[in-house]
């Protein structure tokens, strides 16, 4: 114990490495034994706040720091769902790379305050070549400028208020967003993440002052249906600054197509953003589609590194063609800031002051498979969803749906019902069929997947951003939604019969 102090935080250097030695030995027997555990227990609330003891009262005194360390890894070892499993694809949520959680360690231990250069020179330098290796990564160009966010949330919120700044033609930081008027006005398709729904809300646009424009059967954006809205909203006398494109959707990997908007954006003067959160970093992987290369044409684009550069929650990142326009948008100089102006702080490119070292476990991955090393892993897993689209069309009780990038989509189909697809009551039938199969196969821990709506139609949906992942798990999902469709297709007959 300090001799100035009554109570300290230290822990002395060997007693320190010891807890440490013990903390790696444990998370590396979890790793090493992933496989054969649930995805998750599927444990209901009360079970997970019990096993936490989640009432207790904050104790009085301090414990013992191994014990601590002890018990909050049987927590998290044993009441979690790990996406880092290989048969986890549920979500757009990639399996952590074990160099990045060592990289977070070693973050911590110096916490470097990311906001300016005085207080991290060595995190600040490395998160700048960090977010230039995304750009080329990317095809984006090095001259780019960005920063490391918390994720696809948080990367599109930057694009969207540089994008403000950039559009406006007055101090839209200081008059704010109406001073005329006249409505601040963004388009995206039908398909776009609710990111533009909390950022509209957020920002004080209003979330009408979104315009969902259709989609093809493909999900894929209509531009001609784009310039329809954008000329009918000129007329109206709004003001249309920002155009979205997305690059992978949530529901089913679709791709809008990005050079035509582009193209568009640029002959009628708006910002054009890409929402690559998920398929961004995909653009130069061969097979990829040929639309996210057009992305290096946009004003900004958003991409996540702890999607599929298998980066440790949390990391998003933000790229900006003119990086003078993330400056434009966020900085200001309070007098009780004393930062040098010959180099970069990151808190004038970004709505944070407080950042952490996001970059280090990046930097540390990309470094440890190259660049063609993450572009091959990208176009594994892409390879791996289309092996399960293929393995689904071949089975007699699955009906596959969609495939792009990685994922792919299909749903249980009982034999007898093929004839009738189509059907409103069949349709609605297998919708609930579905529905009660997904809750199975959650619950069993043998898998996780999610769900989409295709056309009304409820699927599974598969995706594969999981350096884990093989063929064999897919083969042994497959058979395990085959089999608990049967099951799911049994109590859903005998709840509501349909007939056969």
């Amino acid at each position: 114990m300090s001799e100035t102090r009554g109570v300290t935080l230290e822990i002395p250097p060997d007693q320190f490495r010891a807890l440490g030695y013990r903390l790696v030995d444990q998370i590396a027997e979890h790793l090493a034994s992933l496989r054969d555990k649930p995805v998750t227990a599927a444990e209901p609330a009360v079970v997970v706040r019990r096993a936490l003891n989640a009432e207790r009262c904050l104790p009085e005194h301090g414990g013992d720091p191994a014990e601590l360390l002890n018990l909050a890894a049987e927590l998290l070892f044993e009441h979690s769902l790990f996406n880092g499993h290989p048969r986890f694809l549920g979500y757009i949520t990639s399996s952590a790379a074990p160099i990045g959680m060592l990289g977070e360690l070693l973050a911590a231990a110096v916490n470097p305050n990311c906001g300016s250069w005085t207080l991290s020179p060595m995190g600040t330098e490395i998160e700048a070549q960090t977010v230039r290796w995304i750009a080329e990564l990317v095809g984006f160009g090095s001259g780019a400028g960005g920063l490391l966010v918390s994720g696809g949330n948080m990367a599109n919120f930057v694009g969207l208020l540089t994008a403000r700044a950039a559009q406006a033609a007055w101090d839209v930081r200081t008059a704010g967003i109406h001073p005329t008027g006249a409505k601040l006005l963004m388009y995206g398709s039908a398909e776009m993440h609710t990111w533009i729904q909390k950022g509209a809300d957020l920002f004080g646009f209003g979330t009408d002052a979104i315009r969902w424009i259709p989609v093809d059967e493909h999900q894929r954006m209509k531009v001609p249906e784009l310039l329809r809205q954008i000329q009918l909203d000129r007329d109206r006398g709004d003001i249309p600054f920002c155009v979205v494109g997305t690059a992978g959707s949530v529901s089913t990997g679709a791709v809008d197509p990005l050079e035509e908007i582009g193209s568009l954006c640029r002959a009628q003067g708006l910002w054009f953003h890409v929402d690559g959160a998920y398929g961004g970093l995909a653009a130069n992987v061969p097979g990829a589609p040929a639309d996210l290369r057009a992305l290096a044409s946009a004003d900004s684009v958003a991409v996540d590194p702890h999607k599929w550069l298998y980066a440790p929650l949390e990391a998003g990142c933000v790229l900006v063609r003119d990086p003078s326009r993330l400056r434009s948008a966020f900085a200001y100089h309070p007098a009780y800031y004393h930062f040098q102006d010959d180099v970069l702080n990151f808190v004038d490119y970004g709505p944070q002051n407080s950042r952490s070292c996001r970059a280090l476990k990046v930097w540390l991955a990309l470094q440890h498979v190259g660049r063609r090393g993450a572009l091959q892993m990208i176009a594994d897993d892409m390879a791996l969803s289309r092996q399960l689209h293929q393995m689904v069309a071949q089975h007699p009780r699955l009906e596959a749906l969609t495939q792009s990038l990685s994922i792919t989509t299909f749903r249980y189909v009982p034999d007898d019902l093929r004839r009738r697809l189509g059907t409103p009551e069949v349709e609605d039938y297998l919708n609930r069929v579905n529905q009660d199969l997904l809750t199975r196969l959650e619950q069993s821990g043998e898998a996780f997947l999610s769900k989409a709506m295709i056309a009304g139609r409820f699927a599974l949906r598969a995706c594969i951003v999981n350096f884990r992942t093989t063929r064999e798990d897919l083969e042994a999902v497959t058979a395990l939604c085959a089999r608990l469709g049967a099951v799911a297709d049994e109590a859903c007959r005998t709840d509501q019969p349909i007939r056969r």
